[in-house]
C-alpha cells in the first residue's frame, strides 16, 4: 500500500514538473481547399488514429487555437471548425483548428477515450485520482491525446486557446481574460457562464494552458442539439468577427 502510494505520488510529480517536449511536426499534403496552409498530425489516439491540426489563415502572427470534440459523445460543435476549414481563405490571424480532437471516443459515441479516459480530467494541473464517467487515468498525461495536445501547445505558444463543449450552454467567463469571455459569449449570442465542474475542477486542458502559458484559454458550451445552420453557418462567421477583432500582441 505505501509502495502503491509512493509510486503514485512520483507519478504525479514527475508529470506536473515536466514539460513536453514538442511532437515532430508530421506535414501532410495540403489540398485545394483555399483556408487550409498547413496540416500537421500532432499525435495518435489509444486506437492508432491520428489527431490532425490544421492552420488556417496567414501564418507569422501569434496563433489561435481551437479545439472540438474532446468528449466523442460531443459531436456537434466540430462542424464549426470543419466550416472554418472547409471554407473560404481566412485572413488577419494565424488560426490551427483541431475539430476531432478524441477519435476514439467519437467512433465510439463516448465522452471518454478508449482506455475510458475522460481526457478533460488528466491533465497534470490539479490533477485528482476520478473514477466514473470523469476517470482521471492512472496518472496526469496518461493519455496519448493528453501528451499530443500537451506538446501541441508548448510548440505554438497560442495567444488563445478556444475549447468548444456541449451541453452547458454558455461561454465560461470565470477565467483568465474575462473581458474577451465576454465578448465572445455576446458575439456568439450565449449566455455568460462559470463552469466550475459542480465543485473544484480538477485536470482541464484549459486550467493546465491558463496556468503553464502566459496566453489564455476559455471553455465554450453549445447545447444538446444546435442547429446545424448555427453550426456550420452563424458560429463560424460570428467567431471569426471577435477572433479579428483582437488587438495583436
Amino acid at each position: 500500500m505505501i509502495a502503491r502510494s509512493l509510486g503514485l505520488a512520483l507519478g504525479l510529480l514527475v508529470s506536473l514538473l515536466a514539460v513536453p517536449a514538442p511532437a515532430p511536426a508530421v506535414t501532410v499534403a495540403v489540398d485545394d481547399r483555399p483556408a487550409v496552409v498547413e496540416v500537421r498530425t500532432i499525435g495518435h489516439s489509444v486506437r492508432g488514429r491520428p489527431i490532425r491540426a490544421w492552420r488556417l489563415g496567414e501564418p507569422g502572427k501569434r496563433p489561435l487555437v481551437l479545439v472540438s470534440t474532446m468528449h466523442g459523445n460531443e459531436p456537434h460543435t466540430r462542424r464549426i471548425l470543419e466550416t472554418l476549414r472547409d471554407g473560404r481563405a481566412i485572413t488577419g490571424i494565424d488560426l490551427w483548428v483541431v475539430p476531432t480532437y478524441n477519435p476514439d471516443g467519437l467512433a465510439r459515441g463516448s465522452r471518454r477515450n478508449a482506455r475510458g479516459v475522460d481526457l478533460n480530467r488528466n491533465f497534470p494541473y490539479r490533477w485528482a485520482d476520478l473514477d466514473g464517467s470523469y476517470e482521471s487515468g492512472r496518472r496526469p498525461a496518461s493519455e496519448p491525446e493528453t501528451r499530443a495536445m500537451m506538446a501541441f501547445l508548448a510548440e505554438i505558444d497560442p495567444r488563445r486557446v478556444i475549447s468548444f463543449h456541449q451541453p452547458l450552454h454558455g461561454v465560461d467567463t470565470d477565467t483568465k481574460d474575462t473581458g474577451f469571455a465576454r465578448r465572445l459569449a455576446r458575439a456568439l449570442r450565449l449566455p455568460r457562464t462559470s463552469l466550475d465542474c459542480g465543485g473544484l475542477c480538477h485536470g482541464t486542458m484549459t486550467m493546465w494552458f491558463n496556468h503553464r502559458f502566459d496566453g489564455s484559454a476559455l471553455t465554450v458550451e453549445y447545447g444538446a442539439r444546435p442547429s446545424r445552420h448555427r453550426m456550420a453557418v452563424q458560429a463560424p462567421r460570428q467567431l471569426l468577427d471577435v477572433l479579428k477583432a483582437q488587438r495583436p500582441r
